[in-house]
């Protein structure tokens, strides 16, 4: 028989409820057996237009870079620095 779950505290702000969770375990606090699925169909990902000047040759070898991968050489870009800064963490 499980026992019953423990209170979830109330935050003050988002950082202090992410410290929270980065250091319990949510199956001492939530009962995930009467989680129920939802649908967020209109959840965009936050994002921030940046201006960034490149070389013209340097924009067109990402280009054809990303024609080869066939994907938008904006995403490829995206992709790329997101890679490199998951490279640097190590």
């Amino acid at each position: 028989m499980s026992k019953a779950p423990k209170p979830v505290p109330a935050f003050a702000t988002e950082a202090e409820e992410r410290a929270f969770w980065e250091a319990h375990d949510s199956t001492d606090h939530i009962d995930w057996r009467k989680a129920e699925r939802v649908r967020l169909p209109n959840l965009k990902p936050s994002s921030t237009s940046i201006s960034l000047r490149l070389p013209n040759a340097l924009l067109e070898r990402i280009k054809v870079a990303a024609n080869r991968r066939d994907v938008p050489y904006q995403s490829l870009i995206k992709t790329w620095l997101s890679e490199k800064i998951d490279a640097s963490k190590g």
